[in-house]
């Protein structure tokens, strides 16, 4: 499923993140930037302890902020660590739209062209998955409507049930 808004292709996909080449991944991150589980702990498998230790001197991380480093042997050239909510928080959908939009913000700092995005905070911190895409995919579009240099911004799903939500929101545009 793919999109076109203003010179940005959107994209969904069902797959893995860690095997997308594109100038960065965007990695659903804690605050301490500890890649130790789910999205952040693969991202680290995949990518190599470097992506960690980067990390580690960066060290906290706002919810809803981002920080970049570089990918490791991914073949992305870098990771963007995008914090999301943790449900129960409060206000999770505030920092939920704040980390998207800073993820993409943070790549057009950087010259980025091609961006790809999981599901932030639908797993492990229990965030709800339509709620995630919703939030995701209409901040996506309205950051591409506001003009940006990112070319391509994709997100990669690893399930049906993620893939088919985030399909559906996108279809409303």
């Amino acid at each position: 499923m793919e999109k076109t808004i203003n010179n940005t292709k959107i994209t969904v996909i069902k797959g893995d993140l860690t095997k997308i080449k594109v100038d960065a991944i965007v990695n659903a991150a804690n605050d301490r930037l500890q890649h130790g589980g789910g999205v952040a702990g693969a991202i680290v498998r995949a990518g190599g302890w470097i992506i960690q230790e980067e990390s580690n001197k960066i060290g906290f991380v706002p919810v809803g902020s981002a920080a970049i480093t570089t990918a490791g042997k991914l073949p992305a050239k870098f990771v963007i660590h995008a914090v999301g909510p943790r449900m129960d928080e409060g206000e999770e959908d505030e920092k939920l739209k704040d980390a998207t939009l800073n993820s993409l913000k943070l790549a057009d700092k950087n010259n980025l062209k091609s961006i790809a995005f999981p599901a932030v905070s639908a797993g492990i911190f229990g965030f709800p998955k339509e709620r995630c895409a919703k939030i995701m995919v209409e901040n996506a579009v309205f950051y591409a409507k506001g003009g940006t240099g990112i070319n391509e911004i994709i997100f990669v799903l690893f399930n049906d049930d993620l893939y088919n939500l985030f399909t559906k929101e996108l279809e409303k545009y």
